[in-house]
């Protein structure tokens, strides 16, 4: 089963600087997907995780997963787990619908393929 990790809250550069870092702590030769909801707001830090890695990264149209996303996240995770990955994190814009996300990935088909892992939430930093 791929563990899977839901990372939401603040800005997309946070989101993915706390995926990069989780992804720098997993064992060499893991098979890692991600998919993250939105456009970046600038530079990926997870640029550089692709050539690193076996690391799949899919960028999908901001929309809730469980409702106006719905459609785009079911062919993006089929097509991910085709070749099911070891870790699986998903980048979430929104914390508004954060448990019907969970639900969904964790009712058929989705249940056998996926184990959900403790959710990663960032916290706005205030830099001023």
């Amino acid at each position: 089963m791929t563990l899977t990790t839901l990372v939401s809250g603040a800005n997309s550069l946070q989101r993915e600087s706390v995926i990069a870092k989780a992804m720098a702590a997993l064992p060499l030769r893991s098979r890692i997907a991600v998919i993250l909801e939105g456009m970046p707001d600038s530079a990926s830090a997870l640029a550089g995780m692709q050539s690193d890695k076996d690391c799949l990264i899919a960028r999908i149209a901001p929309g809730c997963p469980c409702c106006i996303g719905n459609l785009t996240m079911r062919v993006t995770l089929n097509r991910m787990l085709r070749h099911p990955p070891d870790y699986l994190f998903i980048s979430l814009a929104s914390t508004a619908h954060l448990e019907q996300t969970r639900q969904f990935l964790t009712n058929t088909p989705y249940d056998t393929y996926l184990q959900l892992n403790t959710d990663l939430r960032c916290v706005a930093i205030d830099f001023a």
